[in-house]
């Protein structure tokens, strides 16, 4: 096959998987009711916010006469702070997040991508720049750009993925998105890589509910979605108390982390709600939950 045919059969295959993951994306977006932009506030800017009363620090000149003079108080017009900020995305595409419990739920991996590519949706609506890490695809707006983050949200052949710190903007904002079920230590070695750079954000687990459960019983054979790892029992429930407890600790340490960090921390299965979560992860980048 030649170049060009080998990259129209890519464009061709592009064009039937990225629309409907990006219509999803549209509207699940849609259906956040954000109200007025989250990231609003008083500075630079030239749309008008609002008019707060007038405190002994404000000069004449900051007074608006106008709006005073229907009263005895006096009133400063605020306009609405307007830099944009860049969000850096990473989206572990490993072999463990192609994982699910049953049919009848995504894998955690399109949840995943299904929720970063919202909040980037969100995002890019409301004047932010967004970049996925990794990836040729540094912080932008537009509608194009998020065409070129879909395109690269790709799969991993690891078993467990490593936050990709590459791409972020000094004193920007990131979100990771994994299950986070791998080496604890690179985690921990992104999240020091982001704070040199005054990145600040949020981690957002997404598990499965039978890796919450662990619905498992008898002689169960339990390998890792790659391959690599295998373990056979004869009595799975046996294992039940000290699995839990395993997964308790880690996202016991996931979240200390992110407070060490100046982060938040999401637990989110995908037999939840995508809205809950997508609402959670762009108020999270404002600094509240």
């Amino acid at each position: 096959m030649t170049q060009a045919a080998t990259l129209r059969a890519q464009a061709e295959t592009l064009g039937q998987t990225l629309p409907p993951l990006l219509a999803q994306a549209d509207h699940l977006a849609a259906t956040v009711i954000l109200g007025d932009h989250g990231r609003r506030r008083a500075g630079m800017g030239d749309e008008f916010w609002q008019y707060r009363p007038a405190t002994p620090s404000d000069t004449a000149r900051m007074i608006d006469w106008r709006r005073s003079a229907r009263g005895d108080a006096h009133f400063v017009r605020e306009r609405e702070w307007q830099a944009a900020q860049s969000v850096t995305l990473w989206v572990d595409g490993a072999r463990s997040m192609e994982f699910s419990g049953s049919r009848n739920r995504p894998p955690k991996s399109d949840r995943a991508r299904l929720l970063s590519l919202a909040l980037a949706v969100l995002l890019v609506r409301g004047g932010e720049r967004v970049g996925l890490a990794g990836a040729d695809a540094p912080p932008r707006g537009g509608r194009a750009h998020l065409l070129r983050i879909a395109a690269a949200m790709a799969e991993d052949d690891a078993d467990y993925g490593a936050p990709d710190t590459s791409g972020m903007v000094a004193h920007g904002r990131a979100v990771f998105v994994s299950d986070f079920l791998g080496d604890p230590a690179k985690l921990e070695t992104a999240l020091a890589a982001a704070s040199d750079r005054g990145v600040t954000g949020a981690l957002v687990q997404v598990l499965d509910p039978a890796e919450e459960e662990f619905p498992f019983d008898g002689r169960t054979i339990f390998e890792s979605m790659g391959g690599s790892l295998r373990h056979e029992t004869l009595r799975a429930s046996d294992l039940r108390t000290r699995y839990l407890d395993r997964l308790a600790e880690r996202k016991a340490l996931l979240e200390r982390l992110a407070r060490a960090s100046g982060w938040h921390y999401l637990c989110h299965h995908t037999g939840q709600s995508a809205q809950s979560a997508l609402l959670w992860m762009f108020r999270a980048l404002e600094g509240g939950r």
